[in-house]
């Protein structure tokens, strides 16, 4: 059990941002990634098909016995988590909860949350976060333009600046002192969306926090691997050469053993 590897799944190469901040807190850990490439993306989708489209990936990693199944998609993880921990035996890890128990540290309870149309439409961080914080008032806005600028290397560009500007001016008005990044792709466009709503707002990374429930729980239960190891292995169920261009930003470094195979079919 403790030799095997830590699954990640996402529809896509948000996912890698969650990768990159495991492998920061657990260099030793082994990780294997499957992004839904094939399918992507997830947050148009209908509850029923993303549900299904997640038992599949975590079918996929499971027969490869990991040891951790961490989905590393906010859609997926605000419908497809009860699905998931129901099916396989093992630690399940969404990316919604560790977000909100971050954002429930709010100064003045006033939380902006920002994703896809699937993830907004949920609802599933507003009550993640009541949960946590009751009298939280909580505004949220799906923000569809920013994936596609985060893939096509735009994070920076005027027209991602002008697209947080309209995005953002709701929460802006709404006085929100805490943004939940509610999209992996989105910490590559934290400079901007920091630089919209100002020093005084507090930005959620939700690849960040769940990084370290991942860590936390390793401790907890332990999981950790006796001695180095550190492989890593990517699949796709497309081809791989869009998500090798894209998500070596998204990953920060090389992206190697990009293997395709199929999944649901």
């Amino acid at each position: 059990m403790l030799h095997r590897a830590i699954g990640v799944f996402d529809s896509g190469v948000g996912g890698l941002t969650v990768l990159r901040e495991i492998m920061r807190r657990l260099p030793e850990e082994d990780l294997v990634y499957l992004g839904d490439t094939a399918r992507v993306p997830y947050g148009t989708k209908s509850a029923e098909t993303v549900r299904q489209y997640a038992l599949e990936a975590g079918e996929f990693l499971v027969e490869r016995g990991v040891k951790m199944l961490v989905v590393a998609c906010n859609t997926a993880s605000a419908v497809a988590l009860p699905a998931l921990r129901e099916r396989f035996k093992l630690p399940v890890v969404g990316v919604i909860e560790p977000g909100a128990r971050r954002a429930a540290r709010s100064r003045k309870g006033r939380i902006g949350v920002i994703g896809t149309e699937g993830t907004i439409g949920s609802g599933r961080y507003v009550e993640a976060i009541h949960a946590l914080l009751p009298g939280a008032q909580v505004f949220s806005a799906a923000c569809p333009l920013l994936v596609p600028l985060a893939e096509e290397g735009w994070a920076e560009h005027q027209v991602a600046r002008l697209a947080v500007q309209e995005y953002l001016a709701p929460l802006k008005k709404n006085d929100v002192d805490t943004l939940v990044l509610g999209c992996t792709h989105y910490p590559l466009l934290r400079n901007v969306l920091q630089a919209e709503m100002g020093d005084g707002v507090t930005l959620v990374d939700s690849a960040e926090e769940t990084a370290a429930t991942v860590a936390d729980l390793f401790r907890e239960q332990g999981l950790q691997r006796p001695q180095s190891g550190g492989q890593r292995a990517f699949f796709v169920t497309d081809v791989p050469t869009r998500f090798i261009r894209v998500g070596q930003p998204f990953l920060e470094q090389e992206l190697s053993r990009v293997q395709q195979v199929r999944i649901g079919f």
